[in-house]
């Protein structure tokens, strides 16, 4: 599996497992990507292997990393001290988006009531625990 940012320059690419696949509505998630939702995957951290530029770093708060490319901007990735295991890899940045169908929906309860994404899809109020 490889995925790139919109001008090319940060690549990556993994043979690891997905561990999970999901839409994400919480606020902070909405802001940085500038979408009323957002859909993440998760891969072991040391499956992920980078090329091209190196992605940049911001630390949006206590304990949380952003990855994007420091030239298009495109968010790469998320990662966060409570998950030693998994980066959370945005799946948008996938070449084939479509071979990666979201499976359930995290922090449900901050989604925007005008959206409304008509599937059968467990929904959680925070996380899935």
């Amino acid at each position: 599996m490889k995925g790139h940012c919109h001008c090319g320059a940060v690549r990556w690419e993994s043979d690891g497992e997905v561990a999970w696949s999901c839409y994400c509505h919480c606020a902070d998630c909405r802001r940085i990507c500038a979408s009323p939702v957002t859909a993440f995957f998760g891969l072991p951290h040391d499956a992920v292997n980078w090329s091209g530029d190196a992605p940049r770093v911001y630390n949006s708060s206590e304990g949380v990393e952003r990855l994007f490319c420091g030239v298009c901007g495109t968010q790469m990735a998320y990662r966060r001290d409570g998950d030693k295991v998994n980066i959370h890899l945005h799946t948008a940045t996938l070449e084939n988006p479509d071979d990666l169908a979201p499976r359930f929906h995290v922090f449900h309860s901050e989604h925007l009531h005008w959206l409304n994404i008509e599937d059968r899809l467990p929904r959680y109020a925070k996380t899935t625990g």
